[in-house]
């Protein structure tokens, strides 16, 4: 998932006889069942906790509000509006809307009313009803409607980025039908995620955007309703959002002792090397280290050795997705699968684990890490059912060998490597000539280029670059600026790049666009691989359908098999444990949430330890 989150009610209640005409024609009041009415909604199964519960018990219901932080960002922003596809949007923004409804971060799938109040779901979930909370205002005072939540689905359908119009493709209306009550209509009943997705629908006030374009690029402070506003900025260098002191939903169950901070501020960094000179130096609060060599080596300093700076090591339980180099298959040198596993079998994850990330990470096996959703082994018998289908039109590996990457012994020795490479480059068609890879029908030389937005990745590039070499193949490295990253990523003007694909533990819609034939054409989209396979389209609408979380675990490690054995990325790798540095003037849970392991809401300004810092004494 990526957009969205989900969850399923209880409760019962009759058959709400206020259901459209538009519903009763696609599905009978028998097909629906009975009618659930609740406040929370888990995708399988009930929800954890129950109406005004009290706080979860990975938040401190006391936490004291107040303080300044500050946080590094990279990079630039050129925008305040982030829902549109020309935008490089602030750091943070998006914390000043409300959603109508909240995730749960240690419940796989669930979700609680934050705007809405209850829920309304018939039993075959074929449309989804929200009843909105009194109380629910925008900054300005004005209350949240459903005009409210009917416009925010029209225009970020219609205008917003891709991402919307594939989310909420099945979503056939929403319409006023009492006064706090809006309803959604689905094509059918097939996606069961639909409510949980239409729970993230960030709500936006239709009044205020009346007079502006909503396709344009803007820096106007944009009217919110979320626990923070924008309080300065300065573009493309800083951004301070301030906490609304009156937030309308701040004494809900879900939020006592979040947002606790008065100012959050985001400095810009366009090298990260700078950023993390700046944390050392006190300029930013905290630090979420993605670097291996950092972690085990940068951080032997005063600060740290005294107590100053404390590092901390948090294990999660979250789905690690897919990092990898991404193949533009839109390139007709990386449409030949055998073309793209050897690119592939060149990359010596042994030797930089060992040389470059001291041995911290694990290699990525599974689009759906560190879960039980990844593939591994051959298929099961439940696994074939949704495979077997589409025989001759997946690689039939998928069928009879268990999916292992390549490996080497770790000394920079890739002989191995380079003879399984050279055999499958000769199978497609390819031989070295002049010392060059070259297409033997055209004389083609096989080269290009690798986009990176971040320098600290050359140093893992560079040598995927030399091993690439020595079989006659050119990758050029270049590192370019985030807004130049990102005008070429929506225009999918690249060879290869450094690519993420997060999952949730509740795959569903977000497959389309990651994966999906439809999403390869749309600019701004996630399917930056390029994907156009009509059984990868099947087996994405069997698991948006699935009817129960055993079938959702069999259709997706199917899905997984597929996507690996067609050899779309070149893996890199993943760590289950969170890496995070701070100055010693916070506070924090004692329990960490299993999907959220930093969760840095949940912390708070700890004064008499920001005294202490403050006067320079050491732990």
């Amino acid at each position: 998932m990526a957009i969205k989150r989900r969850s399923v009610l209880m409760g019962s209640a009759a058959l709400w006889v206020g259901a459209p005409a538009i519903l009763l024609a696609q599905t009978s009041p028998q097909a629906q069942g009975k009618v659930h009415v609740n406040h929370g909604f888990a995708m399988h199964g009930e929800p954890k906790y129950k109406a005004d519960a009290g706080p979860p018990d990975y938040l401190n219901p006391n936490a004291p509000a107040g303080g300044s932080v500050r946080l590094g960002a990279r990079g630039t922003f050129d925008s305040l509006h982030p829902f549109i596809v020309k935008s490089v949007p602030a750091a943070g923004i998006t914390a000043i809307w409300d959603t109508l409804c909240w995730n749960s971060r240690d419940e796989a799938s669930t979700e609680y009313g934050l705007i809405a109040e209850t829920i309304e779901w018939p039993e075959d979930r074929s449309w989804v009803a929200f009843n909105l909370r009194p109380q629910a205002r925008f900054h300005d005072g004005s209350p949240i409607t459903v005009e409210d939540v009917i416009f925010s689905l029209d225009i970020l359908k219609t205008k917003g980025t891709p991402i919307y119009g594939l989310y909420y493709h099945d979503v056939v209306k929403a319409e006023k039908v009492g006064d706090r009550k809006v309803l959604f209509s689905f094509r059918d009943s097939s996606n069961k995620e639909l409510p949980l997705i239409l729970g993230q629908l960030p709500i936006l006030p239709s009044k205020w955007w009346a007079s502006r374009d909503f396709e344009k690029v803007s820096l106007e402070v944009p009217l919110g309703s979320g626990p923070y506003k924008v309080d300065s900025f300065d573009v493309g260098r800083s951004i301070a959002y301030r906490r609304v002191d009156d937030w309308w939903a701040k004494d809900l169950w879900m939020n006592k002792g979040r947002n606790n901070f008065e100012v959050i501020r985001y400095e810009y960094y366009r090298d990260v090397t700078v950023q993390f000179e700046a944390f050392k130096a006190g300029d930013l609060d905290l630090r979420q280290e993605n670097i291996a060599r950092n972690w085990a080596t940068a951080y032997d300093i005063p600060a740290v050795r005294d107590g100053r700076i404390q590092r901390a090591e948090i294990p999660h339980e979250l789905p690690t997705g897919m990092q990898c180099f991404a193949f533009n298959t839109r390139r007709d040198f990386f449409k030949d699968r055998r073309v793209r596993e050897a690119i592939s079998t060149m990359f010596d994850f042994a030797w930089s684990n060992k040389n470059l990330f001291y041995g911290m990470y694990k290699r990525n096996i599974s689009f759906f890490g560190n879960s039980e959703l990844a593939s591994s082994g051959l298929p099961t018998p439940a696994e074939l059912k949704y495979l077997e289908p589409f025989r001759g039109k997946i690689p039939d590996e998928v069928f009879t060998k268990e999916f292992k990457l390549p490996e080497s012994d770790g000394t920079g020795n890739v002989r191995d490597l380079a003879r399984r490479a050279l055999a499958l480059l000769k199978e497609a068609g390819w031989e070295i000539k002049d010392g060059k890879m070259t297409e033997t029908k055209t004389g083609k030389k096989l080269a290009f280029e690798m986009l990176l937005n971040d320098a600290s990745f050359e140093r893992v590039s560079l040598p995927y670059k030399q091993n690439l070499e020595r079989i006659g193949i050119d990758m050029n490295v270049r590192t370019v600026d985030t807004a130049q990253f990102k005008r070429r990523e929506d225009e999918y003007d690249y060879d290869m790049m450094v690519e993420g694909f997060g999952q949730s533990l509740s795959p569903g819609n977000e497959q389309r666009d990651f994966w999906g034939s439809k999403a390869a054409d749309n600019k701004g989209g996630r399917n930056t691989i390029g994907i156009k396979d009509a059984a990868i389209d099947q087996l994405i609408e069997t698991l948006i359908a699935a009817p129960d979380r055993e079938s959702l675990i069999n259709v997706t490690r199917a899905l997984d098999r597929v996507l690996l054995w067609s050899h779309f990325v070149v893996p890199n790798w993943h760590s289950n444990t969170a890496y995070v540095a701070y100055w010693n003037r916070f506070g924090r849970p004692a329990k960490s949430a299993k999907y959220a392991p930093v969760a840095f809401d949940t912390w708070w300004i700890d004064e008499a330890k920001d005294r202490a810092l403050q006067r320079g004494e050491k732990k």
